[in-house]
């Protein structure tokens, strides 16, 4: 274990933040008072906007994935400070840099090993598989002839997704042989293929305790996530049909056993389809041990009162997540809308939404002028983000669908 001596024989408890948003998608200072602990954070220099005024220091990396890179900072923190007694990372893709800090300083939170089955898509489908759970049928394929003896068994179209990665980043439908003359095997090897669903895709955000669902939503997309990368606007609405409720209620807690026994944090992607006798039923996608993204941390806080992201600040201290409230009577949903030309870029125009009837209660929009980042927070840094509430989920979906049709945002070369 590394050790490092502290200069200060009175010091704070020194607590180290990896981070990357510029928006507050967590309230660091409102999760551990940055008075009584040394905070510090690593992030970039579009996520140093977002650090806590009251960060005990703040070192920039180009990437916080980069673990040779953030580890380095962290030592240079640790010969300031001293000594990490806890390593936090919120963002998906900084899970496992954190957890092998934490490996390597003896702290508390999950590990590199408890993390693998979130992060690696093979090993995450396997294990739901083993678990006699429904997934759609996959395999490792390596090369182009994989995927099509998959096919001779499954038929097109497919899926082809990086075994590692987020926000749909390298995924590809593939409809036949011809599809796949443009990837490129020996850059990641191996990718997962997968048997397309066309079932609506859900989203199921909440804290796993005790094998059990300890609070939990579940939204339907609006449109894909995949489309997004491809130009469409992504939107999400709450579920009210106790119908579907009682099938995702049923179905996520046994997805999440067979990948962990540990209290999670969680973002649960599900088909839900529909049986012969009209009973909706749940198939598994994918899931993180991480908060949702997009606009999911920000409805959470102001329509149910509860803040996922300090309970994943929690589990990564080594501490028990605050108790699931009763959720709010309030349907809440959001929408982004992509970058209107290849990051970065410089805003134009852009028109706001909020006020509008029917439209978002909040948005967040850069004005003309400003430079969205080509920044690796590829949710955060779109052309528009906007969240909804209403009484029902047929309300908040029309607002959706009248913000994105009536939504501009215009933007030249930065």
């Amino acid at each position: 274990m590394p050790t490092a001596r502290n200069e200060d024989a009175g010091a704070r408890r020194h607590v180290v933040v990896i981070h990357r948003w510029r928006d507050a998608y967590a309230h660091y200072d409102d999760y551990l008072d940055h008075a009584t602990h040394a905070v510090s954070y690593v992030t970039t220099e579009v996520g140093s906007a977002g650090v806590p005024a009251a960060a005990a220091d703040v070192v920039l990396v180009a990437a916080t994935d980069d673990l040779v890179e953030v580890r380095e900072a962290v030592w240079e923190l640790t010969r300031r400070h001293g000594a990490p007694q806890a390593v936090v990372a919120l963002k998906e893709d900084d899970l496992l840099i954190a957890a092998q800090l934490r490996a390597e300083w003896g702290l508390a939170g999950a590990t590199p090993q408890d993390l693998l089955p979130f992060r690696d898509k093979l090993e995450m489908c396997r294990r739901v598989r083993d678990a006699g759970l429904p997934v759609p049928a996959f395999a490792a394929v390596s090369a182009a002839a994989d995927v099509e003896r998959f096919a001779a068994r499954h038929g097109w179209p497919l899926v082809l997704k990086p075994v590692r990665g987020s926000s749909s980043a390298g995924v590809r439908i593939v409809h036949g042989p011809a599809d796949l003359a443009g990837v490129r095997w020996g850059d990641e090897a191996p990718l997962l293929v997968q048997v397309r669903r066309t079932d609506p895709i859900y989203h199921v955000d909440g804290l796993f305790r005790d094998g059990r669902l300890d609070v939990w939503r579940a939204s339907r997309y609006v449109n894909t996530c995949l489309g997004f990368r491809d130009g469409s606007y992504l939107g999400s609405v709450e579920e009210t049909d106790p119908a579907v409720l009682a099938a995702v209620e049923a179905a996520a807690p046994r997805f999440l056993a067979a990948l962990t026994a540990a209290p999670t944090v969680f973002h649960l992607e599900v088909f839900v389809g529909t049986g012969p006798d009209g009973t909706p039923h749940c198939s598994f996608l994918e899931v993180g041990a991480r908060v949702g993204g997009a606009e999911i941390p920000f409805v959470w806080r102001d329509l149910h009162g509860y803040d996922l992201m300090e309970a994943a600040f929690a589990l990564q201290l080594g501490e028990q997540p605050a108790k699931g409230r009763p959720a709010s009577g309030a349907v809440g949903g959001w929408l982004l809308v992509p970058a209107p030309a290849e990051r970065p870029c410089r805003i134009t125009a852009v028109t706001p939404m909020t006020g509008r009837v029917p439209g978002p209660y909040a948005e967040s929009l850069l004005t003309a002028g400003e430079v969205l980042p080509a920044a690796d927070a590829y949710y955060e840094h779109v052309g528009g983000r906007f969240r909804f509430r209403g009484a029902t989920g047929a309300e908040v979906e029309a607002a959706i669908r009248a913000t994105a049709r009536d939504f501009r945002v215009r933007a030249a070369p930065a």
